[in-house]
C-alpha cells in the first residue's frame, strides 16, 4: 500500500477489530462519526502495527503521522480535501490510484474512543484514541502565503503543498 493512501486507510480503516467488542461499543451511524471525529485528533494503532496520529477536517481533508508496521521513520502525510466523505450511511475514502473506494465500519468504544474496520474485512482494523500521542499534536490548518517571485523548479511541488495546507508537529514539553 503506498504511504498516500495507508493514513486514511489506517486513519479511518478506522475501527471495529477481529477481536470482541467491549459491552459498552456502539456502531456510529455516518453522522456520528463526523460529529464524533471530525476536527478532533485522534492517536492510532492499527492490526499489523502501523501507529500514528491525525486529524480529519471538516472538508475531507486529513493530516496527520504515520509509521508503518511501527517501524522506520514517523512520516508526515496531508491528504487534499474531499479524501474522506459521507456516502449515504457509510463513511468512505476517496483515494487518487485506487480503483474503488473503500468504506469503513465505525464503532464507538468509549466517550473518547473509536475502533474501525474496512467494510466486511474485519480483520483490517485501527484502534483510535482522542488526544493525539500525549506527546505530539497536530497544529491548526493555515494557509500560506503566496510567494512573489517564481519558485526553483525542484521546489515547486513542496511549495506548492505548502500552499494547500500548512501543518506541523509540535512536541509539547
Amino acid at each position: 500500500m503506498r504511504l498516500c493512501s495507508a493514513l486514511p486507510a489506517a486513519a479511518l480503516l478506522a475501527a471495529t477489530a477481529a477481536l470482541p467488542m467491549s459491552a459498552s461499543a456502539e456502531t456510529l451511524t455516518a453522522q456520528e462519526a463526523q460529529r464524533f471525529v471530525i476536527g478532533q485528533t485522534f492517536s492510532y494503532t492499527c492490526y499489523e502495527g502501523t501507529v500514528g496520529a491525525g486529524r480529519i477536517l471538516p472538508d475531507g481533508s486529513v493530516a496527520g503521522t504515520i509509521q508503518i508496521r511501527g517501524k522506520g521513520n514517523t512520516r508526515y502525510v496531508t491528504l487534499p480535501a474531499g479524501t474522506i466523505m459521507v456516502r449515504g450511511e457509510s463513511v468512505c475514502a476517496k483515494l487518487k490510484g485506487v480503483a474503488f473506494q473503500p468504506c469503513f465500519e465505525l464503532e464507538k468504544t468509549d466517550k473518547v474512543s473509536f475502533r474501525g474496520n474496512l467494510a466486511g474485512a474485519d480483520r483490517l482494523w485501527c484502534e483510535f484514541k482522542r488526544g493525539g500521542s500525549g506527546r505530539t499534536r497536530l497544529a491548526e490548518r493555515t494557509v500560506a502565503p503566496k510567494q512573489a517571485p517564481a519558485p526553483a523548479p525542484a521546489k515547486l511541488a513542496e511549495d506548492s503543498a505548502a500552499a494547500q495546507m500548512t501543518a506541523e508537529i509540535v512536541s509539547e514539553k
